[in-house]
């Protein structure tokens, strides 16, 4: 083994910097980054928000010293004036989300409703079409209940359910069990159909419509804000060549 202490920064300059990056493949989240310093630049903090996100910084990364910030700050090779630029980096990212997209937020949700309508529905899954064809039956002409054929038939975690699955987004769904499964009354079944390679029966259980409240605007406001910074991450990319995108956000 060397003895010696090898510095990895050593050799690195604004010359070599950017093809580094490009080489661990890291130019992408840079430029990401960049964009959003850019957009949120102008962004004020209250100094109440600003305390609160340094005792949350402090809690999160289990700081109760100045020594152990010091060396905190000596690990990650930041000085005191970057650290609070990190600190409130998020706060100045709610702002702007909020600032620029809250006031499209209800006409987006209504949008997206259908997809975030969350679904409980039962399943069995089963490699061999007849046996799923058999049990379809028997479910269906009340000769076995769902829950004890799921428990003894099914191939999967729902088996030791009796077949229910958890409440899931009916958006996050393969795109034919979402049909199905808005096609479909509460209680009742679904014929077999085929996917991931097994054949599947269903039977819807309830929907539950989505509701605007604070856990769905976050949601939608960090869906607004990534569409908007994957168009900017393309539009740059389409327009800067590579060896200039990083000089073009920095400026």
């Amino acid at each position: 083994m060397p003895s010696t202490t090898i510095d990895p920064l050593a050799t690195v300059n604004h010359h070599n910097i950017i093809p580094l990056l490009a080489s661990y493949k890291m130019m992408p989240q840079l430029l990401r980054e960049r964009i959003i310093d850019k957009a949120v630049g102008s962004i004020e903090c209250t100094p109440a928000e600003i305390d609160q996100a340094y005792q949350n910084f402090y809690q999160t990364n289990q700081i109760n010293s100045e020594t152990e910030l010091q060396i905190w700050l000596q690990r990650h090779n930041m000085t005191v004036p970057q650290l609070e630029l990190t600190v409130i980096r998020p706060i100045k990212i709610h702002k702007f989300k909020q600032q620029t997209w809250s006031n499209q937020l209800e006409s987006y949700f209504w949008q997206r409703q259908p997809d975030l309508d969350l679904v409980v529905y039962s399943m069995i899954k089963v490699k061999d079409q007849d046996l799923a064809q058999e049990l379809y039956f028997r479910i269906s002409a009340g000769e076995q209940t769902f829950t004890a054929a799921a428990s003894q038939y099914s191939q999967g975690i729902e088996a030791y359910t009796g077949g229910i699955m958890n409440p899931i987004g009916i958006g996050r769904l393969p795109k034919l069990l979402a049909q199905i499964l808005r096609s479909l009354n509460p209680e009742e079944l679904h014929r077999p159909i085929v996917s991931d390679n097994h054949f599947v029966i269903v039977r819807l259980e309830q929907i539950i419509p989505a509701k605007l409240n604070s856990f769905t605007a976050k949601s939608l406001l960090n869906e607004m804000f990534e569409s908007w910074l994957k168009q900017q991450l393309k539009t740059l990319e389409s327009k800067v060549p590579a060896t200039t995108q990083l000089t073009s956000v920095c400026a």
